[in-house]
């Protein structure tokens, strides 16, 4: 389903405050710009290494009086915990969350040629990190967004947002970069695994789903996609449609996939093929079997 992002939306963006984890470059920190650009209060969340680029970026931004860097770890609790009340006591609230901090892996995970010298397959100790970082990371991010943001519903649609910065990869996985894709699936069942919660609470929670944008990650194949002409984001582009899918009190529960030119609502559309993809009869028993779990105040958890 084709998107339009209109661009008045920007205008909500004044005097709110929103915090933006991985802030201190790429996608991250052009979405600090965007925030800033139009009045808001933006809280650059990264790691400590990282300081000197976040106030870099702090020092060109129309309203730096309206940006902090905070360092923070987010796998953490502690220090995310912090982050978010430091947050608070310099601005007052948060309004908006950016879970954009990731990473990829350098290595590939399924080498099976990573051998000790009794011929074991060695772990790989850097996809559990890429898996911590982008999984278990931006459900802390998830889960204390909540917590801060959490108020009654709003009939006309929520102005507490949080974002999550999901990936194509979050529903295609033909690159091989195996932790990166199956962690970036995972933030797709966070965004609809947390909707329930979310509409609770308040609180909208959308996602975006960049396709190839030149960033640290993609240095090493960047120039050869050039060559091959293909398609590709710019940081900006992508910082808008965060921007604007988070600020849109209509989104709730909803993907943008952001690939250049081309922006397409996914999840939407992948509910409206449920029936040619399972067939009438499977949709119809999933449907009635999701009601069960509403009826019922939702799923039981087993006691261990």
């Amino acid at each position: 389903m084709a998107v339009n992002l209109d661009q008045a939306l920007f205008s909500q963006s004044t005097g709110k405050t929103v915090l933006i984890t991985g802030a201190a470059r790429g996608i991250g920190a052009a979405t600090v710009r965007q925030f800033n650009n139009h009045g808001a209060n933006v809280i650059l969340a990264d790691l400590t290494p990282l300081k000197d680029a976040a106030e870099e970026v702090i020092r060109t931004l129309a309203h730096p009086d309206r940006a902090i860097f905070i360092s923070v770890n987010i796998v953490n609790w502690a220090e995310l915990t912090a982050c978010f009340e430091e947050a608070i006591t310099k601005f007052g609230s948060v309004d908006i969350v950016i879970a954009n901090a990731g990473i990829m892996e350098s290595h590939p995970v399924l080498d099976l040629d990573a051998v000790d010298e009794n011929g074991r397959l060695l772990e790989n100790e850097e996809a559990g990190r890429v898996i911590d970082v982008n999984l278990k990371g931006t459900l802390n991010t998830l889960r204390l967004g909540l917590h801060y943001m959490k108020s009654k519903p709003e009939p006309k649609g929520s102005t507490k947002s949080i974002l999550l910065v999901a990936s194509t990869s979050s529903y295609f996985g033909g690159t091989g970069v195996t932790a990166y894709i199956a962690s970036k699936h995972g933030v797709l069942g966070l965004l609809r695994a947390s909707q329930i919660v979310a509409r609770e609470n308040g609180v909208r929670i959308n996602a975006i789903a960049p396709f190839l944008t030149p960033t640290h990650i993609t240095a090493g194949f960047a120039k050869r996609w050039d060559e091959a002409g293909l398609e590709k984001n710019t940081p900006d582009r992508v910082a808008e449609a965060i921007a604007l899918v988070a600020l849109d009190p209509e989104r709730q529960g909803n993907c943008v996939l952001v690939a250049g030119k081309y922006l397409r609502e996914l999840e939407d559309s992948r509910t409206k093929l449920f029936p040619s993809w399972l067939g009438e009869d499977v949709t119809g028993f999933m449907a009635k079997a999701m009601q069960f779990f509403v009826s019922i105040g939702g799923y039981v958890l087993p006691k261990y």
